[in-house]
């Protein structure tokens, strides 16, 4: 299969300075983009008018939240590969509590949306695109939820800048582009034809970049809510019992009801229980020390855990002594991923329905048995481990996990698929977008929304784009057993922000997008700054590699064993020695991310901001 190559765009490679030298950090080696400071506040996402909204409201006087949830809407109306169908998941550092809140605003399987029904369709796993790959919207939940549990400001306020946007905002050419891509499925659905193909008929039947993108049905749907508000105020509700009556008109009244018309005249699953009865979980984060750190991630409904049992298994290597990026650096921690992921691939899922074994996953000792596995060659055949018995339980699924790792056993490693080709990566990476925001008062945020990219099916005449969720479940339990499609549960998703404390203070918040490669490359960000010494810019920008030993959690599921993605500049040396040990390699100008983040500087009671030069991330600090 072709192999992706782009043309070279060689910038200062972190690869071929001193290999893990110290004071790699300090600001002593150059960036694509400045890092930001700031001393009252930092908003960072992936569009630079929506990093604008969240600046707009931290002049109104909001705090990080209020910002993030203005940021959100904004990149929902901007489709910044998400749109108000899809879902929201949060870490939020509370500076009054002290302490870590996930906020879990995924949807779920609708009413219908079984094993048996997507088997009876034909389908290998639930859809990429259309009606069937929705779950129930999150994200508008998941805003004002956080806005009244945490936020200051009103959801008028908040919303302001997304219904700015919606009445018209010049498109930029990334998703004008993807519009026009995407044109024959677009005209699969009515409602989704009307909004994005303006130009209907013509050669070019999306809209231009930089042409006014109008989203008149979008505006009224927010501006239903903002009335909503506006009344319960009126009625002497408090500020946070109005932001509720709005959401209950989302869930429960005439836009709930629009939605659930609008999709299920499309072929769709959800009704009115569905939405009803849907809500967003503040929950409990899962978390790790590592040398002195505690990285929080969100429970294992995401890929999330994986991260901190990939720092788990480092743990037991001295990562610094090996170098930034060497050889035996890429090796190591690509073995680790490989571990952590062939876990998540098997074990993860929605709480709420099976409780994966996460104590024994996540326990120091657990990971020291994971490390030991780690040989001087890639191990293609890497499968999941028994994390049972280190939570002092028997292994319900004994007989599945023996039965894979006998398959992978006998495989012939000359036949695992390794190469990547365009097809792959596209899904592999399948965006999303990110939010990072902190303030002087002590809150720190970070968001990783998703969910309702382009080609989206919109929800009858409410322009609400819908997600495609469902197609992160598998339909064969000996892939997974605990990622099962049912009514009312969550998929198990990639979406994965973090936040990291010491010393019981906030350290870091950063997220990034990519589909399955987000927590490689948040994993690899993270140990830059810890062990490396870099700052948040430089971190952000270096270069990152990317495994494709873990199931796609997207389309096909594929699993591409041994197949690695470098940056290009990567030194002779470090090529020969990965291919000695058996890694089939692709090289990119870029590979940082696209990573945002957020660095707490104590010392001098001062915010710095990071924004890769991946992608269009951007950031605004004051």
């Amino acid at each position: 299969m072709k192999k992706l190559h782009l043309l070279a765009f060689l910038f200062l490679s972190y690869s071929s300075l001193g290999q893990g030298l110290p004071g790699l950090g300090a600001g002593t080696i150059g960036t694509n983009k400045p890092i930001l400071h700031g001393k009252n506040w930092v908003a960072i996402t992936g569009k630079p008018l929506a990093a604008t909204a969240g600046a707009q409201i931290f002049q109104q006087g909001g705090n990080a939240v209020d910002a993030a949830c203005a940021m959100i809407a904004a990149t929902s109306t901007m489709w910044d590969v998400l749109s108000w169908g899809g879902e929201t998941q949060a870490l939020i550092y509370h500076p009054g509590e002290k302490k870590v809140i996930a906020i879990n605003a995924l949807g779920y399987a609708p009413t219908g949306a079984t094993v048996d029904f997507y088997k009876s369709q034909g389908m290998a796993y639930p859809p990429e695109y259309g009606p069937l790959a929705a779950t129930t919207p999150g994200t508008p939940g998941g805003i004002m939820t956080m806005l009244a549990e945490y936020g200051s400001l009103s959801l008028e306020q908040v919303l302001k800048p997304a219904m700015d946007l919606a009445k018209g905002y010049p498109i930029e050419a990334q998703t004008a582009n993807a519009i026009e891509g995407q044109k024959a499925r677009i005209k699969e659905w009515p409602y989704s034809k009307k909004i994005f193909l303006t130009h209907l008929g013509e050669k070019r039947e999306a809209p231009e970049a930089g042409e006014i993108f109008v989203q008149e049905d979008l505006y009224q749907t927010l501006a239903k809510l903002v009335v909503t508000e506006q009344e319960a105020l009126k009625a002497g509700k408090s500020r946070k019992e109005a932001i509720y009556a709005a959401y209950d008109r989302f869930y429960k009244g005439d836009i709930a009801k629009e939605i659930v018309r609008g999709t299920r005249e499309q072929g769709g699953l959800f009704t009115e229980s569905d939405l009803a009865t849907w809500k967003v979980k503040i929950e409990e984060p899962l978390h790790v020390n590592y040398k002195g750190i505690d990285v929080y991630k969100l429970q294992e409904w995401t890929q999330g855990p994986a991260l901190l049992q990939s720092l788990n298994i480092l743990e037991n290597f001295d990562l610094k002594a090996m170098g930034y990026n060497s050889a035996n650096y890429i090796h190591t921690v690509y073995q680790a991923m490989s571990l952590a992921f062939a876990d998540r691939d098997f074990y993860y899922g929605d709480p709420a329905f099976v409780k994966s074994p996460m104590k024994g996953l996540l326990s120091k000792e657990y990971a020291k048995e994971r490390a030991k596995l780690i040989g001087s060659m890639n191990d293609p055949k890497i499968g999941a481990g028994d994390p049972y018995p280190f939570q002092g339980e028997t292994n319900p699924h004994a007989d599945l996990l023996k039965k894979n790792q006998l398959a992978l056993a006998s495989a012939d490693p000359r036949e695992l698929p390794s190469e990547v080709d365009e097809k792959f990566l596209s899904e592999f990476q399948s965006g999303t977008t990110s939010v990072q925001t902190a303030d002087a008062e002590g809150w720190l945020v970070s968001v990783t929304p998703s969910g309702g990219w382009v080609p989206a099916v919109i929800a009858g005449n409410t322009g609400v784009g819908l997600s495609q969720r469902m197609q992160s479940f598998v339909l064969d339990e000996s892939l997974n057993p605990y990622n099962l499609p049912e009514p009312g549960k969550r998929p198990r998703v990639t979406l994965t922000p973090s936040l990291a404390l010491k010393d019981g203070k906030p350290l870091l918040a950063f997220s990034v997008q990519g589909g399955d490669s987000q927590d490689q490359n948040l994993l690899q960000f993270f140990l830059n700054v810890v062990e490396f010494d870099m700052n948040v810019q430089e971190a952000v920008e270096a270069a990152n590699f990317n495994s494709y030993q873990m199931q796609s959690s997207f389309g096909a599921h594929e699993i591409k064993p041994g197949g690695i993605t470098l940056r290009q500049d990567t030194p002779d040396w470090v090529r020969s020695e990965l291919l000695k040990r058996g890694y089939s390699m692709d090289f990119w100008t870029k590979t940082s991310g696209p990573i945002t983040a957020i660095w707490l500087d104590w010392k001098h009671g001062t915010l710095w901001g990071g924004a890769s030069n991946y992608g269009d991330d951007y950031g605004i600090a004051w």
